[in-house]
């Protein structure tokens, strides 16, 4: 039998445990702070870390920069970039370090190319090398065909998968017709090496004009994209028409729906459940989104995986710019399905266009007002 003295001191060492647990949660919870590292950027659109740590970032007017590692000072305008077609969407898009950057210097951006002696636009890939500021070597390495007339739905995000081949996204350009041809990179999602050719780690379909370098499609305009840091299988982020935005996990020769399934609705319809094109629902003919928006589109775009120390909650959650909503989200998942969902940071008030998470696993936000914002753990300066 326990003695009196005992169930004290059991009683004691409860208490202490217990607050101890609290304290300890705390600790592993702090409040999360933003600070604004650099507000002079002109409607950037993209960035990734050089291995010294300093900031690329591509400014859609058509000029990128190499900030501190701080993110203070600009410290080099890059030069050698070729002509880039700004207009409506379109302009200088994403831009991703090669992963043997130490060794090669490679570098590689999205972005809007207009077509030799036409008005048409399209989708573009290039890469060079970056030396003292200025790219040299530079080439198109891909291009998104066909060309077409208006200014919208690029993209365009580029990521690296683990064995060095490129995903890039592309947007439907607003030709619905052209998006379920598997002739055509309208809407679809490519995998390919960076000398631009198709990567051979992609999906064979059933059908005999289909582009080799096709990865998925049925999409509408994938503006966010990164590579699950476990299981090294490509997200992405994409717009939907009014509502209907969804989060994918992107498998080979996938068919997301579009234009013929959205949880969104047509701009020529009332927002509400009995609009959803094509029912919504995708399953079974195409993939579900793991995760999607209604009524009110957020405007997703850029989105990162987060494997940082400072918010251990945080660990493995994915978070999604958005554009339209003014914030940030952060989305949980067990298994590849969504468990927990928040939005964060709309006291900003900022259309927030890319999110990465930096060398020392902090997060960076860009905002298109040209603000470069860094998520601190409360108490932390660096």
């Amino acid at each position: 039998m326990k003695t009196t003295s005992n169930i004290a001191f059991y009683l004691l060492l409860t208490l202490m445990n217990t607050g101890c647990g609290e304290s300890s949660k705390q600790e592993s919870n702090p409040e999360p702070q933003l600070v604004t590292l650099n507000n002079l950027l002109d409607q950037p659109w993209g960035m990734d870390f050089l291995p010294d740590a300093r900031i690329l970032v591509s400014q859609r007017g058509g000029s990128m920069l190499i900030l501190s590692p701080d993110g203070a000072d600009i410290l080099t305008i890059i030069t050698g970039l070729p002509s880039i077609h700004y207009d409506g969407q379109g302009g200088l898009l994403d831009v991703v370090v090669d992963p043997d950057f130490d060794t090669n210097q490679w570098i590689y951006w999205s972005y809007a190319e207009l077509g030799f002696a036409t008005s048409l636009t399209g989708t573009a890939v290039a890469k060079g090398q970056l030396v003292d500021g200025h790219l040299n070597n530079v080439s198109v390495i891909y291009r998104q065909l066909p060309k077409v007339s208006n200014e919208t739905h690029y993209g365009s995000r580029l990521v690296f998968a683990d064995d060095k081949t490129l995903f890039v996204t592309f947007g439907d350009r607003r030709n619905r017709d052209l998006v379920q041809d598997l002739s055509n990179t309208i809407g679809k999602i490519v995998r390919i090496n960076t000398d631009g050719s198709p990567a051979s780690q992609t999906p064979t379909f059933n059908t005999t004009n289909a582009l080799p370098e096709v990865w998925s499609y049925g999409h509408r305009n994938p503006q966010g994209a990164a590579i699950h840091p476990e299981t090294q299988v490509l997200w992405v982020s994409e717009h939907g028409p009014q509502g209907g935005d969804e989060l994918n996990q992107v498998l080979p020769g996938a068919n997301y729906g579009w234009p013929i399934k959205s949880y969104g609705c047509e701009y020529s319809s009332p927002v509400g459940d009995d609009c959803r094109i094509g029912g919504g629902s995708h399953a079974p003919d195409y993939s579900e989104p793991v995760s999607f928006w209604v009524p009110t589109s957020i405007a997703p775009a850029g989105i990162a995986f987060y494997t940082g120390d400072d918010f251990p909650e945080w660990k493995g959650d994915l978070f999604v710019a958005a554009l339209a909503d003014r914030a940030l989200w952060r989305v949980k998942l067990t298994e590849n399905k969504e468990t927990e969902r928040e939005r964060l940071f709309g006291e900003l008030n900022e259309r927030i266009r890319d999110v990465s998470q930096g060398p020392e696993g902090k997060l960076y936000l860009l905002t298109d007002s040209g603000k470069l914002i860094r998520i601190n753990a409360n108490g932390s300066s660096r």
